[in-house]
Parts: structure tokens; sequence; C-alpha cells
């Protein structure tokens, strides 16, 4: 019990909290108009000043109760403990409090959903008190005591289901961009290994035969093989670093090519035809980039046959542009429901990135879905 409080006292706050926009100013007008009439029509308000002082300082929480959870809970809840325990020690026969007042589930859901371990935790310690401070006068049977429970508790359980469901999907964004990272970086040792072992070769067999030739030839050589020798055993070394910081993964394979894309294509029957274009010279487009350009056609392709929806073509293309290369994968079927970016657009985008480019995807103004990526052919990222 003692670790599973400690781990709730010392939990972050999640990320992506957003401060006061349009929406929550519009939602503070419309309380604040339904506070006043309440206010001032109800006949039944105990203690009417301090009730509308209440439910406006409730309302004034609500903008910042995502990027301020611990202090909005602390002002909205700990007001209305106060507010609860005067009027209970003055013998009041009711609560002081407005309907409006209810707003100040949204302050619960949000430190819930976004506040830190100690928000909860001085969330649930104001419950307490002010369940307790109902009794004998709110609760008119057990049914009332249970409605109250379950109406405090709605917000904090829902909260909990989404912010669940918002870490489980940030985790698996971050297995999705490291797995792309180390997949990147095989391609990248492949191809320095590949050129780096042929310069060694050839720096050994010329030092073989250097010896009819200056001494400075001798030397050159010599500083090659030692600097090929090098590069080829850092390269190897900051590979096995990142597999090592990021789990076993499966043995290098040959790296993909841009003539590779063309496999990608084929007839239609059993689903799309996928045609494939490519005006680009192969051997200007760095081995690297040629490679992502690969594994993002694949996967664009993928995608399309699995989502497109009553799609009868696939066109990939690639065209050269100068210092960069282009790859454009359409299809003329129906966009998925949802537009979101998922997983694979994820790990695109972050394969993108880090060779200098950018993919774009999303519905096309015809009709279909498109995916653009546009790279560096000499792929110089960040």
């Amino acid at each position: 019990m003692t670790g599973r409080l400690r781990a709730l006292w010392t939990t972050p706050a999640a990320d992506g909290a957003i401060g006061p926009g349009p929406r929550d100013w519009l939602l503070v007008a419309a309380l604040l108009v339904a506070t006043a009439l309440e206010g001032s029509l109800r006949s039944d308000v105990t203690w009417r000043p301090v009730a509308v002082a209440l439910a406006v300082v409730i309302v004034a929480c609500l903008p910042w109760r995502r990027v301020r959870p611990t202090a909005c809970v602390a002002v909205a809840f700990g007001g209305i403990v106060l507010v609860q325990a005067a009027s209970l020690v003055l013998g009041t026969a009711t609560s002081v409090g407005l309907i409006s007042s209810a707003c100040v589930l949204l302050v619960a859901y949000a430190a819930v959903r976004w506040g830190s371990g100690r928000a909860v935790a001085l969330l649930l310690a104001l419950l307490v008190p002010l369940v307790l401070l109902g009794r004998g006068r709110d609760w008119r049977s057990p049914a009332d005591i249970v409605a109250e429970l379950v109406v405090l508790s709605l917000p904090i359980a829902v909260a909990l289901a989404v912010r669940a469901q918002a870490t489980s999907r940030s985790r698996e964004l971050e297995r999705v961009r490291a797995s792309e990272r180390v997949q990147l970086a095989r391609d990248l040792h492949d191809t320095v290994a590949h050129h780096v072992s042929a310069m060694v070769v050839r720096a050994q067999a010329g030092r073989v035969v250097a010896a009819t030739d200056p001494a400075a030839a001798v030397d050159a050589l010599r500083l090659i093989e030692e600097e090929g020798s090098r590069t080829l055993r850092e390269m190897r070394a900051i590979v096995g670093a990142l597999r090592d910081g990021i789990g076993d993964g499966p043995e290098v394979a040959p790296t993909a090519s841009l003539r590779d894309v063309e496999g990608l294509s084929r007839p239609a029957g059993g689903g799309p035809a996928v045609t494939v274009t490519i005006d680009a010279d192969a051997d200007d487009v760095n081995p690297a980039v040629a490679a992502a350009l690969y594994r993002i056609a694949q996967e664009s392709v993928t995608n399309a046959l699995r989502h497109a929806e009553g799609a009868a073509r696939i066109d990939v293309r690639v065209t050269e542009d100068g210092a960069r290369i282009r790859l454009r994968v359409t299809d003329d079927g129906a966009p998925p429901p949802s537009t979101g970016a998922g997983f694979g657009i994820v790990g695109m985008r972050e394969r993108a990135a880090l060779l200098g480019g950018s993919v774009e995807a999303g519905p096309a103004s015809g009709g279909g879905w498109v995916v653009d990526a546009v790279l560096p052919t000499t792929g110089e990222g960040r």
C-alpha cells in the first residue's frame, strides 16, 4: 500500500495539456450567465451572496483546469469544503451552493486527466470531507449516498480511462519512432560499411604493390586503411548502442534500394492494381534516402491495400527535381473514416525527418488518399 501511495504521489503530469482557449471562455460566459440567473431567480438559495461568489470562483478556475490542476482543485474544492463546513457549524438547514457550481466536476476530471499525482491526492483528500459534510443534512436515504458517490466518481473514472488510453498511444508512438530510428541506423550501417570496407580492401591491396611506388604513396595508403578501419569501428559501435538501448532486433538485412520500389507493382486481381513509375537516376540518390523511399512506399501501398475501400488502382511515382526526390502514392478508393495520423504515418514522418525530408498524408482533392514524401537526394538530415 505504501508503495502504491508513493507511486501515486510521484506520478508526473500528463503531456499535452493546453491553456485557456476560445471554447473555455465561451463556457465561462455561459456559466456566469447561468449563475446570475440562478442567483437572482431562485428563492430557496441559502446564503445567496456566498453561494453566488462560490460559483463565480469555481467558474473562474475552469480555463486553467488543465495547466494548473492542483491550484484549481485547491481553490474550487477547498472553497466548497470551507463553505459547507461553515454552514454546518452555523446550523443552516440546507447546504450552501448553486446548481451551476456542479461545473466543479470539470475540475475533478481535469485533475485526474492532466494533473500530477499530487493534484489527484489533493482531490481525493478534499472529496472525503466534502462527502462527510453532507451526512445527516443532504443525505435523505441510502440512495442519496449512492447517487452522490456516483456523481463524484463518474468524472474521475472517465478521466482515468482517457488518460490510460492516451498513455498507451503515446508509448506505442514512441515504440514506432524508436523502431524507425533503429531501422534507419541499420540502413546507414549497411551503406557506410559497404563503402568503407571496400576502401580498406583497396588500401590493403595498395600497400602490397606499393613497393614499386614512392614512399609517400605507401604512407597515404596506410592512412586510408587506418581511417577506414576507425570509421567502421565507430559506426558499428553507434549502431550497437542503438540496439542495446532499444532492445534486441533482427540481424541487419540488405539495404533496400530505389530499384526495389519497382517490386511493389502488381496486376489487378484480388485487389487494386499497383503501378510504379520511377523518373529518377538511382545512382544519384543517397542509399539511405533510397532505402527510406522504399520503406515509405511499401508502407503507403500496404495501407492503401488494407484501408482504401473500393480502390481499383494505386499509383506510385518517384520523381527527381534537382537536389530533392519526391515520392507520391495515390489511390482512388474511399478515404478511411479517421484522418488522424496512425502509427504507420508517424513512422514514415519520423524516417523522413531524420534525413531532412517530410511526409504529408491525407485525402486527395479529387477523391482517394495521397501520401507525398519529399527528401533531399543527399540525405542530409538533422
